[in-house]
């Protein structure tokens, strides 16, 4: 079967589109105007679920191999970044001082201040990493604080294949239900349920419409229907709520409120439209990047951390627009290197894993 190739191309957009976001929230806080940042939202992280649910099926053992296999990768990523956030604490108190490093950290902004410096490893920061409880990574804030995505990932995950393989007849009805759970949050936020509840109701919901979409192309009489939706949508979302909600779509985004799930249908409904009507029919960059996007994922929580230090000393000498250019391209650029370093540091991983087992077995 061959691999289609419109699905690593979307994956790869995404995933262009999350780095330029992480450029524009996080170290684009101290100079990109705060319109800026609310459109690079535009293309969000809910198209890594709808294209999760697009390439998802019912056997449950093959999502089960592929969630551990994605688990023990994560394990060793954050085992990485655990030394290499140790080894460089160390390497400050050794050769400079604590004053130097808390110096250090203040580039990231007050909100991100380092809480655990010190030279005795944080065992207990590691196992809650390996147990997806996200504590901050002192030398690299941006990783933890985009990880959320990974947790939400991996329970609606399982929720979608036991629902695709135990009630393939009532996907509808589950589809339904998460999208009536959604509105009834967000009509009585009284109660909203902490945790991922909110989350995954909502993220389950594109999911499973993703998979029903699934080898199926919107027609095109469909297309003009679907963008005035969207566009009558958005009209009553600044009617009723007010032209300031556009300022306030990323807090709508954390658990995902209405005026967030409207601000994400025009991506949605772009991906569905492109899905069996783009053709790409030759690998590319962006393919690249979509058949490696967990490691660019990873990556790119590094390299945003990285690019506040360049921000810090050009800020003042650049207009912000092309400053964010820069930003944006040498983002991209480190995340291209780090991904190939990360996915060498994977394949390592797993050899030494493998090693283990042999030795053990024996």
């Amino acid at each position: 079967m061959n691999r289609d190739l419109y699905i690593d191309f979307a994956k790869g957009m995404a995933t262009l589109s999350i780095i330029f976001i992480h450029t524009a929230f996080w170290s684009g806080q101290f100079y990109i105007p705060a319109e800026v940042r609310v459109f690079s939202l535009v293309f969000d992280v809910a198209l890594f679920y709808a294209l999760s649910g697009i390439t998802s099926g019912s056997n449950i053992e093959k999502t089960f191999y592929r969630l551990l296999k994605l688990q023990i990768t994560y394990m060793i990523f954050v085992t990485f970044l655990f030394f290499l956030d140790y080894f460089f604490k160390v390497f400050g108190l050794t050769f400079f001082s604590m004053e130097w490093l808390q110096g250090f950290y203040s580039t990231f902004g007050s909100k991100y201040a380092a809480t655990s410096v010190s030279d005795i490893p944080q065992w207990q920061n590691l196992g809650n990493w390996y147990l997806h409880q996200y504590t901050n990574a002192d030398t690299f804030p941006v990783v933890m604080g985009s990880f959320w995505y990974l947790k939400v990932y991996f329970i609606l995950a399982v929720f979608g294949v036991l629902i695709l393989r135990f009630f393939p007849k009532h996907v509808n009805w589950f589809i339904g239900l998460c999208l009536a759970l959604t509105l009834i949050f967000n009509v009585f936020p009284e109660y909203y349920p902490g945790g991922q509840v909110g989350y995954v109701a909502f993220y389950l919901a594109i999911f499973l419409i993703a998979n029903r979409m699934r080898d199926k192309k919107i027609p095109e009489r469909v297309i003009p229907v679907l963008y005035v939706i969207v566009a009558a949508a958005l009209i009553w979302m600044f009617w009723y709520y007010g032209s300031e909600i556009f300022y306030k779509i990323n807090k709508n985004k954390f658990p995902p409120k209405i005026p967030y799930i409207i601000w994400s249908l025009f991506s949605l409904t772009t991906l569905f439209v492109l899905y069996n009507r783009l053709k790409i029919t030759k690998e590319n960059f962006v393919t690249h990047i979509g058949k490696n996007a967990i490691f660019f994922y990873f990556a790119q929580g590094l390299s945003s951390s990285l690019v506040y230090f360049i921000v810090v000393t050009l800020q003042e000498n650049m207009p912000w627009w092309l400053l964010m250019i820069f930003i944006y391209i040498v983002n991209v650029v480190l995340a291209f290197i780090i991904a190939a370093g990360l996915k060498r540091t994977d394949n390592l991983g797993w050899k030494i894993l493998e090693f283990l087992r042999r030795k053990t077995a024996s």
